[in-house]
């Protein structure tokens, strides 16, 4: 473990994160203070944009200062379904388009609990439906960190399903895959993992399940099939109390014929890729953006 991370967990711990996610009910409005709404030009890191609106979400177009491809990056930000974008949700996506010259867009979708899974589904599907109306499917590449990861995984299923048109391949930031949170590793990973805690996130998937069990795939893809999904690269970290559910969803797409690169981070939290100022969030970020830079060097 670097100086860097031992930093980043004690402010996280100077923060109060962990106690965050400690309590039930969640305190969404606390959560919320945290959102960056609308982005600027620094915060972006000198790449543009302009944000729209389709149908209840704020889909954020950000373009490099020197685009040289045709690809779109679809980017959905964690958050627990219940706030969210953050200004590191921001400066991650930016980084990203800055050092792969493509474009993206961040989806600020609507939230939990005035949202619940199926009308924050329905809002994600149309502003891929309306991606398609600008880019090639075989030029949209879908990522996520945590829930957003879920969503993403959770539309890709139900394309499928449809018969409609894939995206490229899914770059997963430690995807939250089942919302249940029954797995019973998830108590042995909890008192290290730095960042979350079951008791606050299941009270946020609850929040966001409406009349759903937690166990649709509709919110937990775990229980769908990954049969004929495009090429999956996932990032878990080995304090994250989401990873033992993420070594299932592993096997099942393996066991379903999938194609899936695995990046573990091992003694990182949740979303470690994502977090700023250490080496090893650093060189998860240099992957991403690897991944992502040969994908579209086969156009």
């Amino acid at each position: 473990m670097s100086l860097g991370y031992s930093l980043v967990k004690l402010a996280l711990k100077i923060k109060g994160e962990k106690k965050s996610w400690s309590i039930d009910p969640i305190d969404y409005v606390k959560k919320r203070k945290e959102d960056v709404k609308l982005p600027n030009s620094k915060i972006l890191l000198g790449n543009s944009f302009h944000t729209r609106a389709i149908l209840d979400n704020k889909v954020t177009e950000i373009t490099p200062i020197k685009p040289s491809n045709e690809y779109l990056l679809f980017y959905c930000h964690g958050g627990a379904f219940i706030y969210g974008p953050t200004k590191n949700n921001w400066k991650s996506i930016a980084r990203i388009v800055k050092h792969t010259n493509t474009r993206a867009w961040m989806i600020d979708y609507p939230k939990a609990p005035e949202n619940n899974i199926e009308k924050i589904t329905q809002n994600i599907c149309e502003a891929y439906h309306k991606a398609l109306e600008e880019y090639e499917a075989s030029k949209i590449i879908f990522i996520g960190d945590s829930v957003g990861g879920n969503l993403l995984t959770s539309l890709t299923q139900g394309l499928i399903q449809d018969d409609k048109e894939l995206p490229n391949r899914l770059v997963l930031v430690t995807p939250m895959v089942d919302a249940s949170l029954t797995n019973p590793r998830i108590g042995e990973i909890d008192p290290v993992d730095p960042i979350l805690s079951y008791k606050g996130v299941h009270s946020a998937k609850k929040m966001c399940a409406g009349d759903f069990s937690l166990k649709d795939p509709i919110i937990s893809p775990l229980y769908g099939s990954f049969k004929d999904f495009p090429p999956i690269h996932i990032f878990m970290a080995t304090n994250d109390i989401l990873m033992p559910d993420q070594e299932i969803f592993i096997e099942k797409v393996k066991k379903e014929g999938g194609e899936i690169e695995v990046i573990i981070g091992e003694g990182m939290p949740h979303i470690w890729p994502f977090l700023p100022f250490f080496k090893e969030g650093a060189i998860a970020m240099k992957k991403i953006i690897s991944i992502i830079n040969k994908a579209v060097s086969y156009e």
